[in-house]
């Protein structure tokens, strides 16, 4: 989520500010990066290097990516990750078993 606070300081417009919350419990840890930049709704998804690497990374620990324009304003990233290793075709566990999604803030 590094690099979604990069993008906030990148391509938020001039001083943007960022909320960053982490919430966890039993079976997943979620990280989201909302900020009050100068996305707007409507605005399309252009997945840059930045995030195509977040979805790379996410997916590979069977987690999901969500990214875009926030209703309010500003853009979010919103990673959900599994805590539980995932099964492998093996009967053991690996990571990135299952894929992982890039898919727009609603």
């Amino acid at each position: 989520m590094q690099e979604a606070l990069t993008n906030v300081a990148r391509h938020a417009g001039p001083e943007p500010r960022a909320t960053v919350r982490i919430e966890y419990g039993d079976r997943e840890l979620v990280v989201q990066v909302d900020d009050d930049g100068t996305a707007a709704p409507g605005d399309g998804l252009v997945p840059g290097v930045g995030l195509t690497g977040m979805r790379e990374r996410v997916t590979a620990l069977g987690g999901r990516l969500r990214a875009g324009p926030r209703s309010g304003g500003g853009f979010s990233v919103r990673a959900e990750l599994p805590l539980d290793p995932l099964p492998s075709a093996d009967g053991g566990t690996a990571a990135g078993a299952a894929g992982a999604s890039l898919e727009e803030v609603s």
